[in-house]
């Protein structure tokens, strides 16, 4: 068998080099912020806010660790194409990078003893547990053409839908000038996360073009009865999580229309009812760019540079007149 090296000049489709330029210009690392900034908002919560908190982050960390080292990899062994193979590389690692800025934030905030039962609550709570052990089972199971498929949509299901429920939280309080640094790592997330539904849910939509016409209407009926499955774990988790907050209804018409989102993003016709979401939360998902301070760490405003000048060592001569006395 031949080994073939990816070509970029000659392209595999219509969009998989704007994919790569637009999460080339999206990219970030964790320690270009400042969550330490934070540290005096925190104080002045109260343990049960605290506590939200960190489960939120603790579940976002498992549902991301799941889309980085098993998700991404296991859809690159089955999708065609070496460019879009890169681009799934490339959101697997960014997902890994997700993983680890919750890290960050936990460090900032939290102490070892807090974050360690965080994440023991991460490995005790069954409907989150399920929800990853669901979505991995389809990644794991890819054995045809219509369970590539079904692996597609769950990648989508994760990135545009279930992640969201853990999203509310952090949006809210940013929302209302509070962990506004640590919110912002969570709106680079979200950012990352609409184009990585999107990018997959397009190569969904070939899979299934591709699939018999009955193996099409199986699918889209497992498609939707994934929905529905997920969705009733997700009003559990969200029972479970929100509660002691009080804000758990609300996050349920956020988890609904991102379940509408996730299907548009796979072709597919919108699910739930149209609701008034809470406005603040609304807007941190939005894509268009903040007002941030330039002289800051890097915000939601940050623009890399795309036409850069070489420079050499004339740049650096000036000549001078200077007046003689």
């Amino acid at each position: 068998m031949t080994i073939k090296a990816v070509n970029w000049n000659r392209s595999d489709d219509d969009i998989t080099l704007a994919f790569w330029n637009q999460n080339i210009m999206q990219f970030w690392t964790d320690d270009e912020f400042v969550p330490t900034d934070d540290k005096m908002v925190w104080g002045n919560m109260d343990l049960v806010q605290k506590e939200v908190y960190k489960r939120v982050l603790a579940g976002l960390t498992l549902l991301d660790t799941v889309q980085g080292t098993v998700g991404m990899p296991k859809l690159i062994d089955h999708v065609d194409g070496l460019q879009r193979k890169a681009v799934l590389a490339f959101m697997g690692m960014m997902e890994n990078i997700h993983a680890k800025s919750y890290s960050t934030i936990f460090t900032t905030l939290a102490t070892t003893e807090e974050v360690d039962s965080a994440f023991e609550w991460v490995e005790n709570n069954k409907y989150l547990q399920l929800k990853a052990k669901i979505i991995n089972d389809y990644y794991r199971g890819i054995k045809s053409k219509k369970d590539l498929y079904m692996a597609l949509v769950a990648s989508v299901y994760l990135e545009s839908y279930l992640f969201y429920s853990g999203f509310y939280y952090p949006i809210l309080l940013a929302g209302q000038r509070m962990l506004t640094n640590s919110g912002e790592i969570i709106e680079k997330i979200i950012h990352d996360e609409s184009i990585h539904g999107l990018y997959v849910g397009m190569l969904a939509q070939e899979v299934y073009e591709e699939l018999p016409t009955r193996d099409k209407k199986r699918a889209k009926q497992e498609a939707y009865d994934l929905l529905e499955d997920l969705y009733e774990i997700e009003t559990h988790y969200t029972d479970d999580l929100y509660s002691p907050l009080g804000i758990q209804e609300d996050v349920k018409k956020y988890i609904r229309y991102n379940a509408n989102k996730a299907l548009q993003n796979l072709g597919m016709d919108t699910f739930f009812p149209v609701e008034d979401i809470n406005p603040v939360v609304l807007n941190g998902i939005r894509t268009e760019t903040g007002n941030h301070d330039f002289f800051s760490k890097k915000g939601m405003g940050y623009v890399k540079p795309t036409n850069v000048k070489k420079m050499s060592d004339e740049d650096f001569i000036f000549n001078f007149e200077w007046d003689k006395e």
